[in-house]
């Protein structure tokens, strides 16, 4: 059963505190629910939750430069602490580990060959390099660090993908939404209908496009790195 927990945040030697539901608030913190004042229980900013203190309202306005109670609760809930059970931290560390890894994945590629790392190989290297996951940090905030305690296992190197691309005449419409999910730069449309285009994304992503476009024009389409 849910029961009720305390969230809290400090700043400034201030303490702020609110009491939530905590399987609300883990829903909140792992994005499942985007409303911060549905996993409030009372609709009170305290300095003292478990005494009942209430924290003065000036000092609310001058740490949060705000009296709207679901921004303060917002803060608190992203930036402070919220008391989670045992499987709720794994499950949060499990969602924040596979993101790294995703991140990672796609942005970067291995500069011995120049192509992109498997998740699993990213894994396995932070598995060995015992890589700590911060359960409440966000997941692009940690990858610089992840990257610097495996990059003596696993060589990295962060890179994005120039490409060219000339689409046939018959296949040019189809393949336009494609084009401008993978970071569209320019485009120019021939007298003949076809479709020249520069793109960059990446690097991590560039056999992903290559096997998208192919796929749509037949392997018609003539792509260049450039």
């Amino acid at each position: 059963m849910s029961k009720t927990v305390i969230a809290k945040y400090s700043q400034n030697g201030e303490e702020f505190e609110i009491f939530v539901d905590s399987d609300m608030a883990y829903e909140y913190i792992t994005g499942k629910r985007k409303d911060a004042i549905s996993v409030l229980q009372t609709e009170e900013i305290f300095k003292n939750a478990n005494k009942g203190e209430r924290q003065t309202q000036e000092k609310i306005r001058k740490t949060f430069n705000t009296e709207d109670l679901s921004k303060i609760a917002e803060t608190i809930l992203k930036k402070g602490e919220v008391p989670i059970t045992t499987e709720q931290r794994h499950k949060l560390i499990d969602e924040k580990r596979k993101q790294i890894i995703n991140i990672i994945a796609i942005n970067s590629i291995d500069p011995r060959t120049n192509a992109p790392h498997p998740p699993a190989r990213i894994e396995n290297a932070m598995e060995q390099a015992r890589v700590s996951i911060d359960p409440f940090k966000n997941a692009t905030e940690q990858v610089d660090v992840v990257i610097k305690k495996i990059n003596m296992i696993l060589p990295i190197k962060f890179a994005t993908a120039k490409i060219e691309v000339e689409i046939p005449a018959s296949y040019a419409n189809r393949c336009y939404g494609t084009l401008k999910q993978y970071g569209l730069k320019s485009e120019e449309w021939q007298n003949n209908g076809s479709l020249k285009a520069n793109l960059e994304f990446p690097a991590g992503l560039k056999q992903e496009f290559f096997d998208k476009i192919n796929s749509l024009t037949k392997g018609e389409a003539q792509i260049n790195t450039i």
